[in-house]
């Protein structure tokens, strides 16, 4: 086994600023990978179990670094849309034909919306696309209900039966 590559002074200190410019937990501990083997010598396995990763994740991180440089901490992170069919500005700008009837009032028709993005992505979409695309740019489904929760039908009979002005 070969022995671990050793830090200079140098890098420490560059781990030192970037733990105190992380962004997020996960950039902090991509640090910390490095920084506890800097700072104390510690192998992966004890890295591991002192942040809560893996010993294989511990190495890839600080082979990372040893490649890029702090470089290495800097990520996309975790989540995004990685299979998105437009981008939110073109979903905006899709949508932005269906926004005026819809603020004045105006019905909209999902299948409309549907098909409209059907054109612009070029192929079939659930339903369920479209709705979850909606939501995302902030819209809601709002419709007038019938009659109030509280009202008391049998008291607005009587009022209309025996009101001044029947």
């Amino acid at each position: 086994m070969r022995p671990p590559r050793l830090l200079t002074e140098e890098q420490k200190m560059e781990l030192k600023a970037c733990l105190k410019r992380a962004k997020s937990k996960a950039e902090f501990q991509r640090v910390q990978c490095v920084w506890l083997r800097a700072l104390e010598n510690l192998p992966p396995p004890q890295i591991a179990e002192a942040i809560g990763w893996s010993p294989g994740r511990v190495k890839q991180i600080q082979g990372r670094y040893f490649k890029e440089g702090p470089a290495a901490f800097q990520g996309p992170g975790r989540g995004g849309r990685r299979r998105e069919n437009l981008t939110p500005a073109e979903e905006e700008a899709l949508l932005a034909d269906f926004r005026k009837p819809a603020q004045h009032g105006g019905i909209l028709v999902v299948s409309e919306i549907r098909a409209a993005y059907e054109r612009a992505v070029g192929h079939p979409v659930p339903k369920s696309t479209v709705y979850r695309m909606l939501a995302r740019q902030g819209w809601r489904k709002l419709a007038p209900r019938p009659r109030h929760p509280r009202s008391d039908i049998q008291a607005q009979e009587a009022w209309k039966k025996n009101s001044p002005a029947g």
